[in-house]
């Protein structure tokens, strides 16, 4: 396959260049970081099953009209992506105290809060990542207030949607990480949905017995990462089984 010129590698993404104007291809490995690049490992099949997964979340948000960067799944770890300014935040919605939520507020793993909430982190791996609020945001200008209140309402919208479809697959939607890009058609602006949306950024609890679907397995050494993974496929109704590897990849069912 003829290589494109990289634009950009992540920790578990490359972006390239696109084959269409206004696109870029965004490739999905199967390297594994946790601790921000402190743990580091390669699980085989990871990126095909996150491709999948989302792929199959990004087309039905944009079925009930939020808007997103996805065009269309070019092949088993790639997919072709509209060419968007990312916005330097993180948006976490969490809807149970888990991770560092509970370690920061001493709040017992697995209480249901309140209420939904929503927490910017900046990004930058030099500095961890760190935890903003919306004063941050618009004082040094990494989005506009109008952007925040855009990107809080497709949030909501996406929580509201996501929880109810992993509900009816017997999965807890406990929390997860949202990355947004400004959209720029001729001098038309908008916010739209980016990155991806997968158990690497999803915490997903079975709803009966809390087993953690997600990448928690690899970050506290639980194992059994990519049939984790599988199971949340399969439960979505994009692999008819388990199937594990690059060699027999997830099958869409129709």
């Amino acid at each position: 396959m003829k290589r494109r010129r990289v634009i950009y590698e992540g920790k578990a993404k490359i972006i390239y260049e696109g084959t269409e104007p206004g696109t870029v291809i965004q490739y999905f490995k199967d390297d594994a970081t946790a601790g921000n690049g402190a743990k580091k490992d390669t699980i085989e099949g990871k990126g095909v099953l996150n491709n999948r997964i989302s792929e199959y979340l990004m087309t039905q948000l944009a079925g009930i009209g939020v808007p997103t960067h996805f065009v269309r799944r070019l092949n088993m770890r790639e997919q072709l992506i509209k060419e968007v300014e990312i916005i330097p935040l993180e948006v976490v919605v969490r809807n149970v105290a888990a991770g560092s939520m509970s370690k920061r507020l001493g709040i017992e793993e697995g209480t249901a809060l309140p209420r939904s909430i929503i927490e910017y982190y900046y990004k930058n791996d030099g500095l961890n990542d760190p935890w903003v609020s919306e004063e941050h945001i618009t004082a040094f200008g990494w989005a506009s207030p109008q952007d925040l209140d855009d990107m809080v309402n497709l949030t909501i919208r996406v929580n509201d949607f996501l929880s109810g479809l992993f509900l009816g697959a017997g999965i807890k939607l406990v929390d997860f990480k949202l990355e947004f890009g400004r959209l720029w058609e001729n001098d038309f602006m908008r916010i739209v949905l980016a990155d991806e949306i997968s158990p690497d950024n999803c915490r997903l609890w079975d709803t009966v017995t809390n087993e953690k679907l997600d990448k928690d397995r690899f970050r506290r050494d639980l194992g059994g990462v990519v049939e984790a993974y599988s199971e949340v496929a399969r439960r979505l109704g994009i692999m008819p089984e388990n199937i594990q590897g690059e060699n027999k990849g997830p099958v869409l069912v129709k």
